[in-house]
């Protein structure tokens, strides 16, 4: 308790009635819930098997397990439940399944099991996978806000909304069937189960005398109802949340709960944690003036006592490759002068797309990187395919990436050709690329499959040799060229804008292989094959926690994590606040999530923008964000390009520049 403060301790303390904890970003909410935990055992007496903590991720929980760990013993804590909202219901269907009508060892169904039997059902209609996901998105909504299937189809207006309804109601025949259910069932099904069967309900309101609940801010309508029915009359009950921080409405989550709580339990008593454990005076009094343009249930202010800290600076650049260099120049100075680690570093955005200028941009210094929230360059099944043939180009031996490319794209070379073809390399003992042109695979190959694969072979050590003996980075062009890639992508997809971004991602390969080439001159295409892989293998086996290395993320990811250095980019209309968001009227969550992006950084924020911008293939002027006009302009330093430096801060960027260079050449 010492280490807590007065508020901290007044949250911890208080059990004469249900308490909601207004916990403000980097105030120390999880510790709160910690020594509450312990002292309800400790203090209070009560068995930890009479315990019950919920959160949203499994990281949340575990780290939520450690950190009691640290508090009690073992023996002490041994019953206690510390889990996500969809493991406690899990296990109470588990305990409960013959009320619900489902067998022993139900079948638990994740997203694609679950949209491949909405895809069968939709199988005679003429819906394409976009169709397809919308109605898995329909259904997952009507599940959370705990509508079922006939009250859907009692509302349902037009063709289409009753068409919804009618494959929902299909769908939960088809899961019955299969004694299966799905993600969002693990809420839903509780909450129906308590209400039906009121002794259930009074058996778990024995069970769990005490339910804490963090990221309360987060929960939609079904995990709403079942802390309720939890918590019953004796509302013995702790949640944790800040409205400021409910970012999740896409998924169903509803800050309006935080009112409900008030109204389904007159006796709430709520407790405020307003000191930030985080960030400097300057970042909170521009998260605060940003979100006091939001309308509040509960009102509180972040402040703190780690000083004023310095001005946040807002970067105006010319186009989206201009914020990138910007950026990362910024980043480079900011490191070399500062001495600091690569780890400590945030870029911050509103989408994924927006990340690849700046991965491009980090590769090409040599800066290592980790990205969250959203597919990494090299996981990119396009990135994968060019570099399956550059690594068979390289290496003739690699079966792995022969396997990949032999129909990618389709060359009639089917599954059962390549089946023929391993198991004779096998017998032989070589790779499927030197038996494709051995006599002995005609006694199990012949006809129109043997010469198709052949010609396929053929054409591989023709561009092998041609890279050996000329530029590499030529006939890597040419190959793209010669296989008609983009027409391929372009057969396979129905989204032409979805087909540039993939060749745009090609070029970005081709023009960093095209770098590392003009780098060093003599190099092969096995080298830079090789050096290219390499930082695939970093990118996926290094542990992330202990990776120095650049952090890029999306806003929503950045959510609950904290760095010294923090840059978010795209601060403009349509990118920050979403144009969707716009044309829908809600801006309230998209101030909530800058408002989480400023309250990420420790010492300094750096807010970027682009004058003009790149979108569907056109060069489009750009209008700064709304909400930078909400900030207090005192706290702001706008730094247009060639702003002046005095000579001292030139030579120093100078410095920073060449030692990253003398890093690359080492």
């Amino acid at each position: 308790m010492a280490t807590l403060n007065s508020q901290q301790r007044l949250a911890v303390r208080h059990i004469e009635s249900p308490v909601l904890v207004l916990a403000g970003a980097g105030s120390g909410k999880t510790r709160v819930i910690t020594h509450k935990i312990a002292y309800l055992i400790d203090q209070c007496h009560l068995l930890a098997g009479a315990i019950a903590a919920v959160t949203f991720t499994n990281k949340a929980a575990r780290e939520m397990k450690s950190r009691i760990g640290q508090l009690l013993p073992k023996e002490k804590t041994r019953g206690l439940t510390v889990s996500t909202f969809h493991t406690l219901g899990l296990n109470i269907l588990r305990r409960e399944q013959n009320f619900m009508g489902l067998r022993a060892g139900f079948s638990l169904l994740d997203a694609q099991d679950s949209l491949a039997i909405i895809g069968d059902l939709c199988q005679h209609e003429s819906s394409g996978s976009e169709e397809k996901a919308s109605l898995q998105w329909r259904i997952s909504t009507w599940k959370s806000a705990l509508v079922a299937p006939e009250r859907v189809l009692q509302i349902a207006g037009n063709n289409q909304e009753k068409n919804a309804a009618q494959i929902y109601t299909a769908y939960e025949r088809r899961l019955r069937a299969y004694n299966a259910v799905d993600f969002d069932d693990l809420i839903a099904l509780p909450v129906h189960l308590f209400i039906t069967y009121p002794e259930v309900l009074s058996r778990w309101q024995s069970r769990i005398r005490y339910l804490l609940v963090d990221e309360y801010q987060d929960t939609n309508e079904a995990q709403y109802q079942l802390i309720r029915h939890l918590a019953g009359i004796r509302g013995a009950f702790t949640v944790v949340g800040d409205d400021d921080q409910s970012v999740y409405a896409w998924r169903g989550a509803q800050p309006e709960n935080l009112q409900e709580l008030k109204r389904d339990f007159p006796q709430l008593t709520v407790i405020k944690l307003e000191q930030n454990y985080r960030s400097t005076t300057r970042i909170l009094r521009v998260a605060n003036q940003l979100i006091s343009h939001n309308p509040h249930v509960f009102e509180k202010r972040l402040w703190s006592a780690l000083g004023e800290g310095d001005p946040i600076r807002v970067l105006v650049c010319r186009d989206e490759r201009h914020e990138a260099d910007r950026v990362i120049a910024e980043l480079m100075y900011h490191q070399f002068k500062h001495r600091t680690a690569y780890r400590d570093y945030a870029i911050l955005y509103r989408g994924n797309h927006q990340s690849r200028l700046f991965e491009e941009g980090l590769r090409s210094h040599g800066i290592p990187y980790i990205l969250s929230g959203g597919t990494s360059f090299f996981e990119r099944a396009e990135v994968k395919d060019i570099m399956a043939y550059l690594r068979l180009l390289a290496n003739e031996e690699d079966d792995n990436a022969f396997l990949r490319i032999a129909n990618t794209p389709r060359r009639g070379i089917g599954a059962t050709t390549l089946e023929k073809l391993a198991g004779y390399a096998a017998l032989r003992g070589q790779s499927f690329l030197a038996s494709g042109f051995e006599l002995g695979l005609g006694e199990y190959l012949s006809g129109e499959n043997l010469v198709r694969l052949r010609r396929f072979c053929h054409w591989i050590v023709d561009l092998a040799d041609r890279s050996r003996r000329s530029d590499p980075i030529m006939v890597i062009r040419d190959l793209i060229k010669e296989i008609n890639y983009e027409a391929w992508l372009d057969e396979i997809g129905n989204d032409r804008r979805g087909v540039e971004r993939k060749m745009a991602h090609i070029e970005a390969l081709i023009s960093w292989l095209e770098r590392l080439y003009q780098r060093e001159e003599g190099q092969s295409l096995g080298d830079l094959v090789a050096k290219i892989n390499l930082q695939d293998i970093l990118e996926r086996t290094q542990e992330k926690k202990d990776q120095d290395a650049v952090n890029l993320l999306t806003l929503h990811a950045a959510k609950g994590l904290e760095f010294p250095y923090v840059f978010m980019v795209g601060m403009e209309e349509e990118l920050l606040p979403h144009r969707t968001s716009i044309e829908e009227g809600a801006l309230e969550e998209e101030r909530r999530l800058m408002y989480v992006g400023i309250t990420r950084a420790q010492r300094n924020l750096y807010l970027t923008l682009a004058e003009k911008r790149q979108q569907y293939g056109e060069t489009l002027a750009r209008e700064s964000s709304r909400f930078l006009l909400e900030l207090p302009a005192s706290d702001l330093q706008w730094e247009q390009e060639g702003v002046f430096r005095d000579p001292a801060e030139r030579m120093e960027r100078g410095q920073a520049h060449l030692a990253h260079l003398r890093a690359l050449l080492r």
